[in-house]
């Protein structure tokens, strides 16, 4: 089709041209951001923590009574002990921090005892010997911590600078940093203290706690049991029993001291979702400024479309009565829409960027990728012709005779 005829008509319509090309333009540079950052909420939210969910429940309790006539790890074993005897258990351990908590901590690591900066910033799990069971992680190297390598957090505390953690446990994100290419079993690190501390596993994935502590994912297990700064009791059961081991296991704590009361009681599961609630409030939100914007945008197109139509009645017409047929006719108005569609997404892809670029400024957000740019052209291009086909279809099927009446 000879597209010059389509030029030679719109330069005697520019302003409805041009409100056309503007709000494709607009549409385009919003809907490419919104894109990218409804799929970096969505791989955000889909961030595995490496521990099997659906099968714990967390007890957040407040520390031991600190009396001098308490010996806390005697009643934290108490604690677990009493635990492990409830139906459906199948393992149970304490541990400082969980994914997916309200707070996490970190250390700095180093490779040798003179470097003044640290290596990374690792988040660590303090827990007792069957936290690995417990939260189901998978060793991809390496061994578990032995029995007389567990450590009580008091001891370590009053030895200072001068303790000695025999080993340490890392995931595979942290070990590739530290160590990359190489195995890192064996080898060692510093943290906690001046001493060398060994590598002696390797798990698949451990998350951080939360995603605000620092960049990367580097998170390790030290065999230290931490009865003084409150406790969490996780538990292992059968996903289906979660809710019935929880309520059991809060009245079992609370019959052997009646005293506590119970800081946090969660499911892992239930946990996660509050975790990313405005993640997904957010996603759902772009979602909907997406497809309202996409309603304005076909709107806007088929009133201007229909305006055209009933202002070049005549003009079809005597098309018609010169031997157009319909579909020359709707493609006429089909390919005279794929043009400024084409011209205002080639200008909402600059705008797309230096919305982009705005957004970097001021909200730390990553750098456009290309490959959301063809999805908002794409999308404008099909909704162009969608938007255009009916009253370019009822332009099509007016009566030559009809259109030329007046003339």
């Amino acid at each position: 089709m000879d597209i010059r005829p389509i030029f030679s008509t719109l330069r005697r319509h520019k302003t409805a041209a041009a409100l056309i090309v503007i709000e494709i333009a607009l549409a385009c540079a919003i809907i490419c951001n919104a894109i990218y950052l409804i799929d970096r909420r969505i791989d955000h939210m889909s961030r595995a923590s490496g521990t099997v969910e659906d099968e714990i429940l967390r007890i957040q309790m407040p520390s031991i009574d600190e009396t001098a006539s308490v010996d806390r790890r005697a009643a934290v074993e108490r604690d677990l002990a009493a635990l492990r005897t409830l139906p459906g258990v199948r393992h149970v351990a304490t541990v400082t921090q969980i994914p997916y908590g309200n707070s996490s901590s970190t250390s700095g690591v180093r490779l040798s005892p003179d470097q003044p900066n640290n290596t990374i910033v690792a988040s660590g799990y303090l827990g007792s010997e069957d936290l690995l069971d417990t939260f189901g992680l998978q060793l991809v190297s390496g061994r578990r911590f032995n029995p007389d390598e567990l450590l009580n957090m008091v001891d370590v505390e009053k030895a200072g600078d001068s303790a000695r953690v025999p080993a340490v446990i890392v995931n595979r994100a942290m070990a590739e940093r530290l160590f990359p290419g190489e195995d890192a079993i064996g080898k060692h690190i510093y943290s906690w203290g001046n001493a060398p501390i060994p590598i002696v596993g390797v798990v698949e994935t451990l998350a951080m706690p939360t995603d605000d502590t620092g960049p990367g994912n580097a998170t390790m297990l030290l065999p230290i049991r931490d009865d003084y700064n409150g406790i969490n009791y996780v538990i292992r059961t059968d996903p289906a029993q979660r809710r019935q081991v929880l309520d059991a296991a809060v009245a079992t704590l609370k019959q052997i001291d009646p005293n506590r009361v119970a800081v946090n009681t969660d499911l892992m599961t239930d946990l996660r979702e509050k975790y990313y609630r405005e993640d997904r409030a957010m996603a759902m939100l772009l979602v909907v400024v997406c497809i309202a914007l996409l309603v304005v945008t076909a709107l806007g197109i088929v009133g201007l479309a229909s305006f055209w139509v009933q202002q070049r009645t005549k003009q079809i017409g005597i098309r018609r009565a010169l031997g157009a047929t319909r579909t020359q006719i709707l493609r006429y108005f089909q390919v005279e829409n794929f043009l400024l569609a084409t011209i205002g997404i080639v200008l909402g892809m600059l705008l797309a960027y230096g919305l982009n670029q705005l957004l970097m400024s001021r909200y730390e957000l990553g750098r456009l990728p290309l490959m959301y740019l063809p999805i908002g052209a794409v999308a404008l291009w099909v909704l162009g012709q969608i938007a255009v086909y009916w009253p370019a279809r009822r332009a099509a099927s007016v009566p030559p005779a009809v259109a030329t009446r007046s003339i």
